[in-house]
């Protein structure tokens, strides 16, 4: 088989702004699934105990739907429901954000949770409020042991947004798919794609292990 990544080379300005786009649609999903989830997460542990069930019941929910049924769900099917008829880029950016914010509020509740007790308690004899031994004493470490976890996700949101194609949003897959279909050549345009996924997302997750690394250290007690 003759390689030619002569279509490659030729459409490269087109893939390049699909890549932006998929890079746009990563960042923001990663910022507010990193929020929503957080939020989530801290309710389940000291919200009241009214807001425990629809939050596992939320928590299970996306665990067991595939992101792509959410996708195509939020797409087609919202607006038959609600009237919200949302365009293909922002209904990829809330089904990313709501499924993924559902793993990180699980990883929010274990970091909180690997912190011992004895330093909650520690805090409150000291005076400070339940907020304040929060934030000051508990968040601080469990942030810095969420950290790898937190990589994972930020790994699988940047390989999720690929699904977005589904639903015609432009980023780096839709317009592989149309660079393939219109020049013939899908072994050389999806192994360009391919490439192109590996050199963003290994040095993302090498830096986070390097970052963790140096700060390890700071999360133990």
């Amino acid at each position: 088989m003759d390689f030619d990544f002569t279509a490659v080379l030729d459409s490269w300005q087109y893939l390049a702004s699909g890549l932006g786009l998929t890079i746009l649609l990563s960042v923001l999903t990663v910022i507010l699934s990193l929020v929503c989830g957080t939020a989530v997460g801290l309710g389940r542990i000291y919200g009241p105990r009214w807001l425990t069930v629809p939050i596992v019941f939320y928590i299970d929910s996306m665990r067991a739907v595939p992101v792509l049924v959410v996708l195509v769900w939020i797409y087609f099917a919202l607006p038959l429901v609600t009237g919200v008829n949302l365009p293909p880029f922002w209904a990829a950016l809330v089904a990313l954000t709501i499924h993924i914010s559902a793993y990180v509020a699980e990883i929010v509740r274990a970091g909180i949770g690997s912190v011992r007790a004895g330093q909650t308690q520690a805090g409150l004899v000291l005076g400070m409020s339940e907020a304040q031994v929060v934030r000051k004493i508990i968040l601080p470490q469990a942030l810095i042991r969420m950290l790898p976890s937190i990589g994972s996700i930020v790994s699988i949101t940047i390989k999720d947004t690929a699904i977005a194609a589904v639903i015609a949003v432009p980023e780096l897959m839709k317009r592989a798919e149309t660079v393939s279909g219109q020049s013939f050549r899908p072994m050389e345009v999806f192994t360009a794609v391919m490439i192109v996924y590996f050199l963003i997302l290994f040095p993302t997750t090498r830096l986070i292990d390097v970052v963790y690394k140096n700060i390890s250290y700071r999360g133990r007690s």
